[in-house]
Formats: C-alpha cells, structure tokens, sequence
C-alpha cells in the first residue's frame, strides 16, 4: 500500500512536473551526500601520505562523517516534521557544502577529521527528510512505485560512482578535489531546492520535541557507530563495555519515549511489522552489499594490483546496471510481483553473488571472478533496495514520515557501520595468521578476502530469511502496491479500516504511544487487524 498524505492541513501536492522536478532535487541532494560517503575510499592512501596520518588514524577520516551522520538522523528526521523537511533539506545542503570546502583546504589532520565531522552533521540533515519529503509528493501507487525506484537507484549508484569519481580525481587531480567538487552542485542544488521544492510549515518545536530523549538517543546511536568502526583497533574488553554503555542509553531512551507526554519516537511505530522487518532486512542487507564495495576494492587493489583509477572503472558496470534495471523494471515488477516476492528475488540473487565472490583467487581475473559476481549483486540490489524502501515507509503515518525517514537512513549507516567493522576485522585476522605462518603476503590478503565474502553470503542469507519469516503476506501489512492500471489496493482480508478519533486539541506531536482510546476527528482512517 502507498504512504497516504491525509491531513487536510498540508500544502497542495505541486502539478506533476512540479513533483517530478522536486524528484531530481531530492536525488541530486542525496546523491552528493552519498558519493561523499563513498568518494573517500580509494583516496585514502594519498589523504595518509599527505597528511602524515597513522594507520589507525586514518579510520578517522571516514569514522568522523559515519559518528554524526548515523547518530543524528532519527534526531534530525524528527525535527524536520516540527520545523519543516524542506528547511531542513535546505540548510543541510548549506552545511555539508560549508564542510566540504573546508575539507578540501585542509592542510593539517585535525582539521580535515573536524570538517568531516560537519560534513556527517549536513549529511544527516540532508538525508533524513527526503523519504518523507518523497512519500508526500508521489502519493499515488504508480508513480511512487517509479518514483522510490528512481531515488533507489540514485542512491545505489552513487556508492559504487563515489569509487570511481574517488579514484579519478585523486589521481588527475588530487584528493582535495573529492571534496572541493561538492562546492557548485552543492550551491545549484540549494538553489533548486529554494525555488523548486514546495514549501511546508511543520508543527512547531513547542509541538513534538522531547529534548531529553533527543539526547539519549543521539548519544545512544553515536556511541554504537562509535563501538562498531572502532572494534577492530580496540581491545575485546573496551568494546564490551562501549557496548554496554550504548545498550544502557537505548533502554534509558526508550523507558523516556513510553512516559513521555510528546516523544521523539512513538514507539507504536514498532507495532508496524513491515516498518520493523523492513528496517531489520535493511541492516542486514546493507551489512552485506558494503563488504563487496569496500572489500572489493581491496581486493583488486591489493591481490589483483590495480590503480586507483583501474579500480573506479572497475566497479562502473554496477551503477550502470542498477540504474538501468531500477529504472526500467523495479516499478514495474513491484507492482506486477509485490515487494515482498521482488525484495526475496533480489536477496536470492545477492546471496549468490556474495557465495561467486567467495571462491575469488590470488591468481584471479576481474572478468572471470568478480565481473559476474558484481553484475549478480548490482541485479539484487536493483530488486531488494526499491522493495525494501517501500515497505518501511508503508509502515508509517504522515506526521511520522520524517521520523521514519530518518530511522530507515540511521538503520542503513548502522548496517555499513556493522558490517565494515566485522568483515574487515575478519579479513585481517585471517590474513595476519596466515602471513605468520609463511603464507605469502597477497596469497594471504586473498583468502582473508574469501572469508569477508563468505560471511557476506550469511549475512545475505540470514536478510533473506529474517523477510521471509517478517514480511510475508498474510501477516497483518498492507498489500502491495497496485499494477499501473489498477486503482489503489484495497486491504488485505484480514485487515479492516476504522475511523481514527484524535481531539482538536490534539497536535501532530502529542503523545501516540498510549492511544488506546482516541477522539474523533472525521477522515482520517489506519488499519487494524481482525481476524481471518
């Protein structure tokens, strides 16, 4: 089923070339903070001999953007419902773009780790409101169905785009550019975004915002991307105990969100089966798919021997294959299939690619042992990532659209962050018992590689199975969405829909958690399970 704009308060959706020119400020938006996250890469060993950095030291320079970014974006997607997500996308744009300049004039390491810090601050602000933004304008079962397609695929390519763009400009130009080049298409996109993006007003910060629960769980999720990227360079013990503190944050936050009169997070959005199956199939299948765009770079890099730009151009068939299959044949196929049957053709086909990369040799070649692999999981992921969006954002009401938004974005960095941590951590601990036990070193690095894949595999599969057993119809979930000449759907036999009944005193903001005896308002419908 569609997102459902429905309070009779909100702006009139813009004319159809409106929103679609909205879409590409969105994307455009989006893009930039996604290749940024990615760029840095295949740029790293030239940051480092540059700037003198330490081997450890050098996580830093990409551990300083994941921090705030994942630790600020339920935070900001909330607050961009209270004072606008337009605004909020707006002044995001002016923030990361403010921070990449600064990156690119860094000329010492301590300032290059700060301004990647605001960077990840503008990224959050960014990227939490435009789901939101995006479920507003294309309400309608076809053109959202295209639309999360569209926006999926930018999002997809830009990741594998930011290895290339990385590789390129480091080696033309130099790593400054990386960041320097975000300086025009961040001031056109802000520009566009002013004139082209319809404009919203919010509720108001005096109408939702819980500033304590803020606190616990910015410091909560900061601390567990903290605890992950850094687990590799710690002892077991500092870990434990990081952990500890972060779970201990996570239960003072929630104990705050089931008393509180207006929460951060209401938590009946965890009653959604798709919002929450859908966020737990996203960390893991994220998890996965960032093993093969950090470990595969690696890999060539450092078993098969290519250059920085060899290695950029190496991964360009996988953006280009999943624009072209998200453009062309994920709407279609979703609402021909359902996302739940596409999200599990997608995760099938990951898996596999996952295992082909597995069995990768030191003496390997990139058309026979990775090029299929590759074009394996660009297809998968072309499939799962529209499906998967569709069905989190399903799960959510209007005036928790910014707020859902930014929790699919902070589960997507928590499972980059998890599975960079585990799978590079494997890797290396495999690599160093093999070098000292006299394997040779690039014999060494390749079977440390082969381990991260396989364990990329069973992360796959465990997504799979974890949105088989959640998402499955018939489990109380709104039904997919309709076929381009069909109607919306309507629900599903074993749902009903009842009024809601809120008082005019009610805001958008008040507490939700304990509404088990809401007052009428007229129009305004959700669904609630009956049985069979």
């Amino acid at each position: 089923m569609p997102f459902r704009t429905e309070s009779p308060s909100e702006p009139p959706v813009p004319r159809p070339y409106s929103r679609w020119a909205s879409l590409v400020v969105l994307c455009a938006g989006t893009l930039m903070t996604i290749l940024d996250g990615n760029i840095v890469t295949v740029a790293m060993p030239a940051i480092q001999s540059d700037l003198g950095f330490s081997g450890p030291g050098l996580a830093w320079v990409v551990n300083a953007y994941l921090i705030p970014f994942g630790g600020l974006l339920l935070l900001v997607g909330r607050l961009g419902d209270l004072v606008g997500r337009r605004r909020m996308f707006a002044a995001g744009l002016v923030v990361f773009t403010a921070a990449s300049v600064l990156c690119g004039v860094a000329t010492d390491r301590g300032l290059l780790v700060a301004a990647r810090a605001l960077q990840g601050v503008g990224g959050a602000m960014t990227s939490a409101v435009v789901l939101g933004m995006l479920v507003a304008l294309f309400p309608e079962p076809r053109e959202q169905a295209r639309a999360i397609a569209v926006f999926s695929a930018v999002g997809a390519a830009g990741g594998a785009l930011g290895t290339f763009l990385g590789g390129a400009l480091t080696q033309t130009v130099g790593w400054h550019w990386i960041f320097l080049i975000n300086l025009p298409i961040g001031v056109v996109a802000w520009l566009a975004a002013i004139r082209i993006l319809a404009p919203d007003r919010g509720v108001g910060l005096g109408k939702g915002a819980d500033y304590p629960g803020a606190a616990l769980v910015t410091g909560a999720l900061m601390l567990t991307v903290y605890t992950i990227v850094g687990a590799g360079d710690r002892n077991p013990g500092t870990t434990l105990a990081l952990a500890v503190v972060s779970l201990g944050l996570y239960v003072g936050f929630f104990l705050r969100q089931a008393r509180a009169a207006r929460p951060l997070l209401r938590l009946r959005l965890f009653r959604s089966r798709l919002l929450s199956g859908a966020n737990g199939v996203q960390i893991l299948m994220i998890a996965g798919m960032f093993g093969f765009q950090y470990i595969g770079a690696l890999y060539l890099q450092r078993v098969l021997g290519y250059s920085e730009l060899a290695t950029g151009t190496a991964f360009l068939p996988a953006p280009i294959a999943i624009g072209v299959l998200m453009l062309t044949l994920s709407a279609r196929t979703i609402a021909r299939f359902g996302p739940y049957r596409v999200l599990l053709a997608g995760l099938v086909l990951i898996t596999g690619g996952m295992a082909l990369l597995s069995r990768a040799p030191a003496d390997g070649s990139y058309v026979a042992d990775v090029l299929p692999a590759m074009l394996l999981l660009a297809a998968g992921f072309a499939a799962a990532m529209p499906a998967v969006t569709g069905l989190a954002m399903t799960g959510a009401r209007e005036e928790d659209a910014g707020l859902a938004s930014g929790l699919f974005n902070t589960t997507q960095v928590v499972g980059g962050s998890l599975g960079l941590a585990v799978l590079t951590t494997l890797a290396a601990s495999r690599t160093e018992r093999l070098t000292g036990g006299g394997e040779g070193a690039v014999a060494a690095l390749a079977d440390g590689y082969r381990l991260a894949f396989t364990v990329a595999a069973g992360i796959a599969l465990a997504a799979l199975t974890l949105a088989a057993a959640i998402l499955r119809p018939g489990r109380g979930h709104a039904p997919h969405a309709a076929s381009a000449s069909a109607p919306a759907p309507a629900p599903a036999p074993e749902e009903t829909l009842e009024p809601v009944r809120t008082s005019a005193e009610e805001t958008p903001g008040a507490a939700h958690a304990a509404d088990a005896k809401p007052a009428p308002e007229a129009g305004r419908q959700v669904r609630t399970k009956t049985s069979p």
